[in-house]
């Protein structure tokens, strides 16, 4: 294992240090983010550090109950002009969002690498992703949102169609770990459907969708609209739920459930993105070292504190010993390091409680018999918080992270014989959130992947393919959530749809001089009729 000293991809001629990190916007920058954020400016600050050093990057004040319920009031007034224009014109923030996301894509590198303590790759991906949600949605809204006509009752007689009205003030709960992908997934489909927002991301990483909410405002979003919230849930999380017309929320999966029940007493709309153990098949016609690679990215992007990325896999005996030597030597490649810049393939962890949490799992495992391949310690003379690739055998199941997602840069490695036995024991999970499947035949590829119980799935790929591909629903079964982003599901779920229909001519009910058994004989042989017809 290797650390590396990156550099920043800026010019200037004074480089800038925040939280000790050189390259970093200015803590001026910083401070002016976070003067975008609603209420709090009476309550007690956070001091928010960088994971990479440990040291104050930002201080954030803390909004309190009644600067959240003040802050639905005002978007709900700002939502209704909004609502009442055109949705070509609320996709077209959009589509200049795209460009303004990609062009000035430098600075919110640098931020996501200061809050998250991501390598810069990592970071690029939530780049690259929130464009891609952005020039989606900026193009297909009008056509998914549009008027639908269908079939009414009568054929000629009854003319039917569906619309689509906004839900109102959307409630947002962004997680620390995608704070830029994750708050553009969430969020932009819930604008241009004409919905207002106020959202609550995480205190770490809120200068990212700070970063987000003033570009959306540059292109063109009105102000007032997306109103942003900083503050613990234990104080304003109450009235995130209680003022929203539909809640959003990404986290875990005890707190998902919480919130769906205080929810629920409301007779709201929610969407929940929550935990995952991710499995990962590798077939036996695999080619090992693509497998090998491919693992390194689904484990490891992000330190592994991804919600899709893969903590099972599950390989054929006949390729075990080569794939596992391969991804091995792999994983001990891997660069570590917290400078900003393109120099390292891992970054650190984002807090000390994820720091403490992975080290459990392993050290729980190692103590009970697992076996560390490579890794399995924490590396403080790189930084506070990081921890190194690691890769585990012989896992017991009576251990922590054999079924508890560890969220952390740790795999675990099993054999099989026999591919049912190893879609039965991927399923074997009370999460259901992505899976990948690794083979040489796609079609026998796809054929596993159908049988898997996930929300996603891919084939020779960790995550990336769904999850860069905007136009299909993303989404967790069983424990893993409930709801699904992206897509036309994406964005229709921010919406109430209504029906609407006309009558004309004939009515639904016999004419007075007709007999009713007469009016149903006839009603019985027109719908056999219509059935032929459609």
């Amino acid at each position: 294992m290797t650390s590396t000293a990156a550099t920043s991809g800026h010019e200037a001629s004074k480089p800038t240090t925040v939280g000790g990190v050189v390259g970093a916007p200015s803590a001026a920058r910083a401070t002016q983010l976070v003067r975008r954020a609603a209420g709090g400016q009476d309550s007690a600050p956070v001091e928010i550090v960088a994971p990479f050093t440990g040291l104050a990057s930002a201080t954030i004040p803390q909004a309190t109950d009644a600067d959240v319920r003040k802050v639905f009031g005002d978007a709900r007034q700002a939502q209704r002009s909004w609502a009442a224009r055109p949705v070509r014109e609320r996709q077209q923030v959009l589509t200049r969002l795209h460009d303004l996301i990609l062009g000035r894509q430098d600075e919110i590198l640098d931020l996501i690498q200061l809050e998250a303590g991501k390598a810069r790759l990592d970071a690029f991906d939530e780049v690259a992703s929130t464009a891609l949600v952005a020039g989606y949605y900026g193009k297909h809204s009008a056509r998914i949102l549009g008027a639908k006509r269908v079939a009414g009752a009568l054929p000629v007689l009854t003319k039917a169609g569906e619309l689509r009205h906004p839900k109102g003030v959307v409630g947002v709960i962004s997680p620390w770990n995608y704070p830029l992908a994750l708050t553009a997934m969430d969020v932009l489909p819930a604008l241009v459907a004409g919905n207002a927002v106020v959202q609550k991301p995480d205190n770490q990483t809120a200068l990212s969708a700070l970063w987000l909410h003033e570009l959306a405002e540059e292109a063109g979003l009105p102000a007032g609209l997306w109103r942003i919230v900083l503050g613990r849930g234990s104080v304003i999380g109450d009235a995130l739920v209680e003022e929203a017309d539909y809640l959003c929320f990404t986290g875990s999966t005890p707190t998902g459930k919480h919130l769906a029940a205080k929810v629920a007493g409301r007779l709201t709309g929610y969407s929940l993105e929550l935990g995952g153990k991710n499995p990962m098949i590798v077939l036996p016609d695999a080619p090992v070292a693509k497998a090998a690679a491919g693992a390194v990215t689904a484990c490891f992007a992000s330190a592994g504190q991804l919600c899709v990325s893969v903590e099972r896999i599950y390989v054929h005996e006949r390729i075990r010993e080569e794939f596992t030597r391969a991804f091995v030597a792999r994983a001990q490649a891997l660069r570590l390091g917290g400078d900003l810049g393109y120099g390292a393939d891992m970054g650190s962890l984002t807090s000390p409680n994820q720091l403490s949490s992975v080290s459990a799992h392993v050290e729980d495992a190692r103590a009970k018999g697992a076996t560390v391949l490579t890794g399995g310690r924490a590396r403080p003379d790189l930084g506070p918080l990081f921890y190194e690739p690691t890769i585990l055998a012989d896992v017991p199941e009576n251990v922590d992270l054999f079924a508890g997602e560890t969220f952390g840069p740790v795999v675990s490695i099993y054999g099989y014989a026999d591919v049912e036995d190893a879609i039965e024991r991927a399923n074997d999970s009370a999460f259901g959130l992505n899976a990948s499947v690794w083979t040489g035949d796609t079609a026998a590829g796809w054929a596993v992947a159908a049988r898997i119980k996930a929300g996603t799935v891919n084939v020779n790929e960790g995550y990336a393919a769904t999850f860069g591909t905007v136009a299909l629903p993303m989404g967790g079964m069983k424990e893993s959530g409930y709801g699904r982003r992206n897509g036309a599901e994406g964005l229709l779920k921010y919406t109430e749809s209504q029906s609407i229909a006309v009558q004309r001519g004939l009515r639904l009910r016999p004419p007075r001089p007709v007999p009713p058994k007469l009016w149903a004989r006839g009603m019985t042989a027109g719908i056999r009729l219509l059935r032929r017809i459609r």
